[in-house]
């Protein structure tokens, strides 16, 4: 039976010249970081990029890690400016990208499934509306479960700061789903 290791015992593995450490550590954040980075860029090539601009970053930068800190949120930081950085550089706007092969196909054989279904092509949508700082504080926080202190790390605010933006991220997305389903947005995310 195989003791799930901590993150900080897989970077000792790598600091200590064990290449296979690099794997594992990849395997375990790999999804989150392609969540991070498609929530901003808005499509899977770009977050593919992204995602692995970070790995090479962050490995690069492992020796200066504080093993005290979490590695998750000194990880995700990286993977958060990667992507704003490439953004800035590729002066992308998401106006009309395509939802990802992922989120367009849920199996939809009951309608249960079609509202699911539906819900996720909207919110994408609505995302593509937003800044990318609002998206992922959004996703941050409802997606991924972090808490506010967590997303402030991240994004590099305080904790209150952060609280107030989630409001004023939740707010945007509201209005922005409000504007493309006019009262349709009731139905959609379950009021009647």
């Amino acid at each position: 039976m195989k003791i799930k290791e901590t993150d900080n015992f897989i970077i000792e593995r790598i600091l200590s010249g064990d290449k296979s450490g690099y794997r594992d550590l990849a395997n375990r954040h790999k999804d989150y970081a392609f969540t991070v980075a498609y929530k901003i860029a808005g499509t899977r090539e770009d977050a593919e990029e992204i995602a692995q601009d970070a790995f090479i970053q962050a490995f690069q930068a492992l020796p200066t890690f504080n093993q005290e800190a979490k590695f998750t949120t000194w990880f995700y930081r990286i993977v958060f400016n990667a992507a704003l950085m490439f953004k800035r550089k590729n002066r992308i706007r998401a106006e009309d990208i395509e939802l990802s092969q992922s989120a367009q196909y849920v199996t939809a054989d009951t309608d249960k499934n079609l509202k699911i279904t539906e819900q996720q092509q909207y919110i994408q949508k609505a995302f593509n509306h937003l800044s990318p700082d609002d998206v992922t504080i959004i996703t941050l926080f409802y997606l991924k479960e972090q808490s506010l202190e967590e997303i402030a790390k991240v994004v590099g605010i305080s904790a209150e700061t952060a609280k107030v933006k989630l409001c004023r991220a939740r707010k945007r997305l509201a209005e922005t789903m409000s504007k493309m389903l006019g009262k349709e947005v009731k139905t959609l995310i379950g009021e009647n």
